[in-house]
């Protein structure tokens, strides 16, 4: 149900609104939780099961897997900055769907070629109502553009 529905009852709408904003919470958290490298407020966003898609790397599947990836992705950045927009939200029921824009700054001095990369994408979520809140069931990132040094994400790994 959307939140402009027709036919639907004030208490059904308000809870869309509360559905909304928890969900809009979730996303900052995610942000926050990769910038601060704090691994247990990222697993408070994703059921345990949890599967990812990111363009580059393919799919993952469970919490475990996405964690790692993250990880193993900021670990050589001094500084990041995840920052969060244009936020589309359709809540039914105990599911929803959402989109939104992201705009991730990443900063690894001394990187021949530069210091910096710029990447803006679009994240597009599936939720599902849990006891503890609406958390990430399946997460697709669909890259727009970059901006900047691409090697600053080589782990010397690879």
């Amino acid at each position: 149900m959307s939140g402009g529905q027709r036919g639907a009852s004030e208490a059904d709408r308000l809870q869309v609104l509360w559905d909304e904003r928890d969900i809009r919470s979730v996303l900052l958290r995610y942000a926050t939780a990769l910038d601060q490298r704090d691994w247990s407020m990222l697993s408070s966003c994703f059921v345990p099961e949890a599967s990812a898609e990111y363009e580059t790397i393919g799919l993952l599947e469970g919490y475990p897997a996405i964690e790692s990836i993250c990880r193993t992705a900021l670990q050589p950045m001094s500084v990041t900055q995840h920052l969060i927009g244009n936020i589309a939200i359709q809540v039914d029921g105990d599911e929803a769907t959402s989109s939104c824009y992201l705009h991730a700054q990443h900063v690894r001095p001394d990187t021949p070629g530069g210091d910096s990369n710029i990447i803006a994408g679009e994240y597009v979520d599936e939720w599902t109502r849990t006891p503890e809140g609406w958390r990430i069931r399946h997460r697709k990132l669909r890259v727009l553009w970059t901006f900047g040094n691409p090697e600053i994400h080589q782990t010397g790994d690879t």
